[in-house]
């Protein structure tokens, strides 16, 4: 006797046109994000095709939008992958209704649209506050490295630009005497390929020298910044501008001649990454609250320390979320006598760990650090070990579920501007995600 099977006929047509909309599940996120970005003032996006007429028809923004956001919150971050998804995917189909925009109308949309894109991060905070989300009963401050749109072998030490440097300076005179040479016996024969290798060879040049340039700059911004001047002649000072019989290793202005700097993407900044190498990344941060495990305020630096973070987030979740937080938990990097100093006055209680050396501090540096000393004495009070034991619980998921769950380790963009509007953007992806699941478990 021959099995019984369901109907099953894969050349069949559907008789009657089919709504997208059934073939996803109710609650999923895909709606979530259509409806949140139906409701978001779109406005900004909206005025960039104000002046546009019937031969000039752009896809929809909030189309455009919803599909990106969506992208990004099931961890789809190439334009090329977001062009396929949305022939493949029902999810991305049913938001594109019916929709395809080719990648590189993705990845234009993604580029003019990035200060807009920042601003909705800002509208979902505000959104989620109005909906009991946010409280700002203590936040929790934690930054990431997250790798760079840029290659390590594309760039260089300081000692190697300028060895560098000289070398393609020396071809350079090489082949134009070369040239020279040739044009003298080869007066009426057909040009050779030599001014296209004196272009690259000068572009190279020019390459070099502006990332020397750059890090020179950099450096003398450093010794500025230390109380050095041009003309120190290498010689340490105090306060009061005496010699204390110290030496610098390099004049003013001179960079380590280990000192990298990047051709593809030159505001990445070498850091060192959770597996203990190096890359060229950059330092992005996120406050989170305590309510929903919400972002709260999403900012970025190519700095590798984060001992002058707390009073920007701090003043990010001002401005996001139009009042300040009651508390705000840190781990020991972001531990600074200055930052202490300046937030003192400040409505905000400061708890941030002092690390190993913290009850030594407050026995030895009373004077010198009073606020670092201040700082290690409230640490070993019962409400701040209390509040300071929410800090891992709060801080630690969210950057986990964009590195692992999201799959987020690498910007897409490169230049610090784009890097931190993208980073928002990935904070707007995540919180849209949450907020739907909560709203799924009701």
């Amino acid at each position: 006797m021959t099995a019984s099977y369901l109907p099953y006929d894969p050349k069949q047509q559907l008789l009657v046109p089919p709504a997208l909309q059934e073939w996803l599940p109710e609650g999923h996120l895909a709606y979530y994000i259509g409806d949140t970005v139906d409701a978001l003032d779109l406005s900004a996006f909206e005025a960039r095709y104000g002046k546009g007429g019937p031969r000039n028809q752009p896809f929809h923004p909030a189309m455009m939008v919803k599909v990106l956001v969506y992208a990004y919150a099931t961890g789809v971050f190439s334009s090329r992958k977001i062009a396929r998804r949305l022939h493949e995917d029902v999810a991305f189909r049913v938001l594109a209704a019916g929709n395809f925009p080719a990648h590189r109308t993705i990845s234009d949309f993604r580029a003019v649209h990035l200060k807009e894109l920042s601003a909705l991060f800002v509208q979902v905070v505000k959104l989620a506050r109005e909906c009991g989300l946010v409280k700002l009963g203590t936040i929790a401050v934690d930054g990431t490295k997250i790798k760079a749109n840029a290659s390590r072998h594309k760039a260089m030490s300081y000692q190697r630009m300028q060895q560098a440097e000289v070398e393609t300076k020396k071809q350079i005179a090489e082949l134009l005497q070369r040239a020279q040479r040739t044009d003298e016996a080869e007066r009426n024969e057909p040009d050779t390929e030599l001014p296209e290798q004196l272009k690259g060879q000068r572009e190279r040049l020019a390459t070099i020298q502006a990332a020397k340039a750059r890090l020179e700059q950099r450096q003398r911004e450093a010794d500025a910044a230390r109380g050095r001047t041009p003309d120190d002649e290498r010689k340490a000072r105090n306060a009061q501008g005496k010699a204390t019989g110290a030496y610098f290793k390099r004049e003013f202005g001179v960079p380590d001649p280990k000192a990298q700097e990047s051709f593809t993407d030159p505001d990445s900044r070498v850091m060192k990454n959770c597996s203990g190498g190096f890359d060229y990344s950059y330092n992005a941060h996120a406050a989170i609250d305590e309510t929903a495990k919400l972002v709260v305020a999403a900012e970025l630096t190519n700095n590798a320390s984060d001992a002058d973070r707390l009073p920007g987030m701090l003043q990010a979740v001002k401005d996001n979320c139009g009042s300040d937080a009651a508390c705000v938990v840190a781990d020991a990097g972001f531990r600074s006598e200055a930052v202490f100093a300046s937030l003192a006055q400040g409505s905000t209680e400061l708890i941030v760990s002092l690390g190993r050396e913290g009850k030594a501090v407050a026995k030895l540096e009373r004077e010198r650090t009073p606020h670092t000393a201040a700082m290690a004495l409230k640490l070993q009070t019962e409400s701040a070990r209390t509040a300071y034991r929410k800090r891992k619980w709060l801080s630690e998921p969210p950057h986990g579920w964009i590195k692992n769950v999201m799959g987020f380790r690498q910007f897409s963009l490169r230049g610090i501007d784009k890097v931190r509007a993208e980073w928002k953007l990935v904070c707007l992806a995540l919180n849209l995600r949450r907020m739907g699941a909560m709203l799924a478990c009701r």
